[in-house]
């Protein structure tokens, strides 16, 4: 059950939680350009407690949870290093100022885990960096280009091909300044073998079989740089600690798309909620069957496991507490072990209350038509959200193109995130659409289903479009109004969703997205993108209107007993 507070606590708690760059001014003092726009920028963050109940863990289990987090919390510094080269360099500099200014800047560089704000189009905000953020983060060497790279990969057999393209091998300069590939379990050592320690520990405290061989597992894949059989392990975990951690998505590489970030998050079971949803994944294969595209583009056989796990967040870092934080996400992203096992989705739940409550009903109440503003619910929310994920594993994955075999992520290269993210959005709400038609799912929530989504739009597409989910969102948003599902009145200056052609325009999109992905053609992705992937006028007023919303949550977790990614207070 989630910890709740009432009203009194949470106001003392997050009076606490106020950043010293954040509290307001004495009467008389004035505060410099610079520092009244960090402030206003971290103010986009709203602090948010995220805890869940342990009392029903057994002391074993307890024990093993903070042996997690531990492990968990070197994932920090060591995303901090994949993001870009400068960055400790950066944060050292700015721990050793102790103004009023230098806690601001600390404070939002945690916030972002670097000096370009995630939500100004990863613009710097402080001097001394490069005006934007490198494409390639830290997974290759600052100086390299993509014309390098990709003439390099030719000059590879296929096993070297694997590896200089692959999730895992960061790509490093040697003696004589050629290209190489390097294994994380080499590159980030320093945080891996004290993490692959700690695992190995908490497996020893656990009595469940299945996290302790997860455990154990990941704990060698850490040292071997082989993720196979831990990712395997990862999808038969069954246990009331579920805990994701380890290498998994690829937003950092925007060269490629190909190397991924370190993440964790360390969760509790609602086992109430996972069994409330676990019938959708008996109609994965049904769906897969019916998308709206040429039946030779699906897939016949999908991967056997699907599982859906409702959980509450404990502990993230790494990417996985970077910026706007995840609501939601569906794993792995090997396809080896996707068509063998399948996916697995996991539903955070205080995370999802956090980000409604806070951030969307808010939203709601400014770009909505009044007529539609009662149609947005959690429960909308909070399916969706499980549909998106579900779609993630569903449609195409590994493609053939002239005979070879090869995969969606490769051929769309950098435009794979933004398409992918838009491809699961759209696509869940066709298949929402299609289980409601069936009486899966009830009826009664096509009324809230499209209204909820439109409101989200306008949460997510303030993370910015240089991030995959604002740039996706800006994408369907923009479809769906020249297809005249969307219309704005401009005398109130709200949104609203038309009904008699949301659904058509849905599936056209749902369409469009799966066949591009099936063809493996970046021409057409990258021509959806520059075309929809754009925020217009109208949008942008009324983002301008939702200056004093939060943009996200800013987490602190009480259960983790020390938390080494505290913001500067």
């Amino acid at each position: 059950m989630k910890l709740r507070l009432n009203a009194c606590a949470i106001t003392l708690i997050l009076s606490l939680m106020l950043p010293v760059a954040a509290m307001p001014q004495k009467k008389g003092r004035r505060i410099s350009p610079e520092l009244a726009s960090l402030n206003a920028k971290i103010r986009r963050f709203a602090p948010t407690v995220i805890t869940a109940d342990v009392s029903r863990l057994s002391p074993g289990d307890r024990a093993a949870l903070m042996k997690i987090i531990e492990a968990a919390r070197l994932l920090d510094p060591l995303f901090l290093r994949q993001v870009w080269s400068g960055n400790e360099r950066v944060k050292g500099r700015l721990e050793a100022d102790n103004t009023a200014l230098g806690r601001a800047r600390l404070h939002y560089f945690l916030i972002n885990d670097g000096p370009w704000s995630q939500l100004d189009e990863n613009i710097a905000f402080i001097a001394g960096v490069p005006r934007e953020r490198p494409p390639q983060s830290a997974h290759y060497p600052d100086d390299m280009t993509k014309e390098e790279f990709n003439q390099w990969v030719e000059t590879l057999n296929d096993e070297e091909r694997q590896k200089a393209t692959g999730f895992f091998y960061a790509i490093r300069r040697d003696s004589e300044r050629k290209l190489k590939a390097v294994p994380y379990s080499e590159e980030y050592r320093e945080f891996l073998v004290p993490a692959a320690n700690l695992l190995r520990e908490a497996a020893e405290l656990t009595a469940n079989p299945t996290l302790k061989n997860f455990l154990n597992k990941r704990a060698r894949a850490f040292l071997s740089n082989d993720y196979y059989e831990s990712d395997v392990a990862w999808m038969e975990l069954d246990a009331p600690i579920d805990v994701t951690i380890g290498p998994y998505e690829t937003y950092s590489d925007r060269h490629f798309g190909y190397k991924a970030a370190f993440e964790a998050y360390v969760t509790l079971r609602d086992e109430t909620e996972t069994a409330k949803l676990a019938r959708f994944s008996n109609y994965l294969q049904e769906l897969e069957n019916n998308l709206p595209i040429e039946p030779r583009y699906r897939n016949p056989k999908l991967g056997a496991s699907s599982p859906i796990r409702v959980v509450n967040v404990a502990f993230s870092s790494g990417e996985g507490n970077s910026g706007v934080q995840t609501a939601a996400f569906n794993l792995p992203n090997d396809e080896r072990v996707v068509n063998e096992k399948g996916s697995k989705r996991v539903m955070l739940k205080n995370v999802q209350d956090a980000k409604f409550n806070q951030i969307l009903l808010p939203i709601s109440r400014v770009v909505l038509n009044s007529t539609q503003q009662r149609d947005v619910s959690f429960e909308a929310f909070f399916t969706h959200i499980l549909a998106h994920e579900l779609m993630h594993g569903l449609g195409p994955q590994t493609i053939k193109l002239n005979g070879q075999e090869t995969t969606v992520r490769k051929q769309l290269k950098e435009t794979y995130s933004a398409i992918e993210e838009a491809k699961a959005d759209i696509t869940g709400l066709w298949a929402l659409q299609y289980l409601m038609d069936k009486g899966v799912v009830d009826r009664r929530m096509e009324r809230t289903i499209y209204t909820t989504f439109l409101a989200s739009a306008f949460r997510s597409v303030r993370f910015g479009i240089t991030e995959a989910h604002g740039k996706g969102i800006a994408l369907q948003f923009n479809y769906l109004t020249d297809e005249g599902a969307i219309k704005f009145d401009e005398r109130s200056r709200t949104f609203s969703v038309v009904p008699s052609r949301i659904k058509e325009a849905v599936r056209k999109l749902t369409h469009d997205i799966l066949t591009l992905q099936a063809e493996g053609s970046y021409e057409k992705a990258k021509a959806m993108l520059d075309r929809y992937g754009v925020v217009r006028p109208q949008m942008q007023n009324a983002l301008e209107r939702l200056k004093n919303v939060p943009v996200d949550i800013e987490p602190s977790f009480p259960l983790a007993a020390r938390d080494e990614k505290r913001r500067a207070r």
